[in-house]
């Protein structure tokens, strides 16, 4: 067992770092003849029994129906390696026949920080994914982080029973400001503590006085702000008419293609610093953003 294990390590070492590598700058890295490992980006996470806070990170997956060739690993292999293309192809298929003929024998093959594969008793292949390397490089540098939980402490049933028969609210700071009702609050309290229910009600017939007063006031003053508000602009400015030459058209003079968004904003910048009409017109299949000098219709 120990040979075996030594033999599938050996075969697959240079194709792990490969796939590893292809899953950072893309969302499917398929396998001629085999499958495809697809990725899928999740939100942060906080485990709510350890309270472990989890970064955003890629999720990873295996459709074993996704087995057509395109191009993406063969290319890279050959660029790495210094290879032609072809044989880079060769070089998959003989590792992908390898691979099979050790799961049909039961063996797992085990993908260094990507996951595990095996096949299941009714022939297809089981892939159960690493968890120790995040794909997703919006969050480099980022890991898990305890969160404490927030424990608030009740309050007593002495306090619950004050609140419910004195639903008031007096603030150090609002004791500061001269507010008309604060004396009728007072009384209120007086009144609770001597006179029970009927303390209560003068309590309540007092406060409600003090607030439908308070309400006609403060919709007076408003009325008299909208009656003295004027919108008068004396001198009002002329019109300003801009012409904005918007280019259009599929023929392009293409300036650069980067890997990273931000080199391509570096590189749109310094060209318009020289004059040119320059901008982006998105990613092409390979993943680069592209940078163009103009755009024309013929």
């Amino acid at each position: 067992m120990a040979s075996v294990q030594k033999k599938l390590n050996l075969l697959s070492m240079h194709l792990d770092t490969y796939i590893s590598d292809l899953l950072y700058r893309y969302d499917c890295v398929t396998i001629p003849s085999f499958g495809a490992f697809l990725t899928e980006r999740v939100s942060a996470q906080i485990n709510e029994e350890s309270g472990l806070l989890s970064p955003p990170r890629k999720r990873l997956s295996f459709n074993e129906q996704l087995q057509k060739n395109d191009g993406l690993l063969a290319t890279y292999i050959a660029n790495t390696e210094n290879i032609p293309y072809e044989v880079a192809v060769k070089k998959v298929e003989r590792h992908v026949k390898s691979i099979k003929s050790y799961l049909v024998e039961g063996e797992t093959i085990t993908i260094q920080n990507v996951g595990e594969l095996l096949l299941n008793k009714d022939g297809k292949i089981n892939f159960e994914p690493f968890y120790k390397v995040n794909y997703l490089t919006g969050s480099f540098g980022l890991s898990p982080i305890s969160s404490n939980f927030v424990i608030r402490e009740e309050a007593s049933a002495k306090v619950r029973q004050l609140e419910e028969n004195i639903p008031l609210s007096i603030s150090p700071a609002k004791r500061r400001k001269k507010v008309p009702y604060l004396k009728y609050a007072a009384v209120a309290v007086i009144a609770l503590m001597l006179g029970g229910a009927a303390g209560t009600a003068i309590y309540s017939n007092q406060i409600e006085k003090q607030n439908q007063l308070a309400q006609e006031q403060a919709a007076q003053e408003l009325d008299s702000k909208i009656q003295e508000a004027t919108f008068v602009i004396p001198n009002s400015l002329p019109a300003v008419t801009l012409k904005v030459e918007k280019q259009s058209g599929n023929y392009h003079v293409v300036a650069g293609a980067f890997r990273m968004e931000e080199n391509s904003i570096k590189k749109i910048e310094q060209l318009r610093e020289l004059g040119f009409k320059a901008r982006s017109i998105g990613v092409n299949k390979y993943g680069l953003h592209e940078v163009v000098y103009s755009s024309h219709e013929d």
